[in-house]
C-alpha cells in the first residue's frame, strides 16, 4: 500500500508539471498566423528577430511584441478575430493605420492618451498587424 501511495504522489506531481508546461507553452504561442513573422525583443526596431519558426523562437526568447504580414486587405478580418475596437486611424504615405484595443491581447502601449495593443496597417495589397504595435517598417 505504501509503495502505491508513493507512485500516485509521483504521478500527481508529474501531471502538475505537465499541466504547467502546457499552460506556459500556450502563453508563448504566436499571436498571428501570417508570413514574415517578427518578434520584438526590446523597445526599438534594432531588436527585431525575423523568423519562420515563431513558436520555437518565442518559446525560448523573451519578447515585447510581434507582428506578421498577409497578402490583401485583411483589416476587417483581424478586427473581428481579435474582437478589437479601433481607437484612432491615420494615413501616411498611402498606408492606412488602425490603432486598436483588443481584450484578447496584453496591456499595450500608450499612444495619444489611449492604450493600444493591436496595430493594423494596410497598404495596397498587403496587410501587417502587430502587438502592441508594428515595429520597424512596413
Amino acid at each position: 500500500m505504501r509503495i502505491l501511495g508513493k507512485i500516485k504522489g509521483i504521478a500527481i506531481i508529474g501531471a502538475c508539471i505537465a499541466c504547467g508546461a502546457f499552460a506556459y507553452a500556450l502563453t508563448r504561442s504566436p499571436v498571428f498566423d501570417g508570413k514574415d513573422y517578427e518578434l520584438y525583443t526590446g523597445t526599438s526596431s534594432d531588436e527585431i528577430i525575423v523568423t519562420d519558426t515563431p513558436a520555437i523562437d518565442k518559446f525560448v526568447t523573451p519578447v515585447a511584441g510581434e507582428s506578421a504580414r498577409w497578402e490583401g486587405d485583411r483589416a476587417a478580418e483581424l478586427l473581428e478575430r481579435f474582437d478589437a475596437r479601433v481607437l484612432f486611424c491615420e494615413e501616411v504615405c498611402g498606408t492606412r493605420n488602425y490603432y486598436c484595443s483588443s481584450p484578447l491581447l496584453g496591456e499595450g502601449v500608450l499612444l495619444r492618451g489611449v492604450r493600444v495593443n493591436l496595430h493594423i496597417a494596410v497598404s495596397g495589397s498587403r496587410t501587417a498587424a502587430g502587438t502592441p504595435v508594428i515595429f520597424g517598417g512596413f
